[in-house]
């Protein structure tokens, strides 16, 4: 007898690398299915900076707040560029 497979929900948990190209590199541990805001709370966190005034980029692609990572296929130990407004 054969048995159905288990449907497992994975979360694989992703850390970026986000360069705010003045020196500063800061590694944000999270997973797939957070949101490009959630991850901008977390770097706000790490540097101290509102989550507002952090936008987050990929040479020239401005990365929006409700897409998720998975969306924008952010891999682990990624470079992400960080930018302050």
């Amino acid at each position: 007898m054969y048995k159905p497979l288990e449907a497992k929900l994975i979360h694989q948990d992703t850390e970026p690398v986000l360069n705010d190209r003045l020196g500063k590199k800061v590694r944000v541990m999270c997973n797939e299915d957070n949101t490009i805001g959630d991850l901008k709370k977390l770097v706000a966190a790490h540097t101290g900076t509102r989550a507002e005034k952090i936008p987050i980029q990929k040479w020239c692609t401005i990365y929006n707040d409700h897409i998720t990572l998975k969306d924008y296929e952010v891999h682990d130990g990624m470079g992400l560029e960080l930018y302050y407004n």
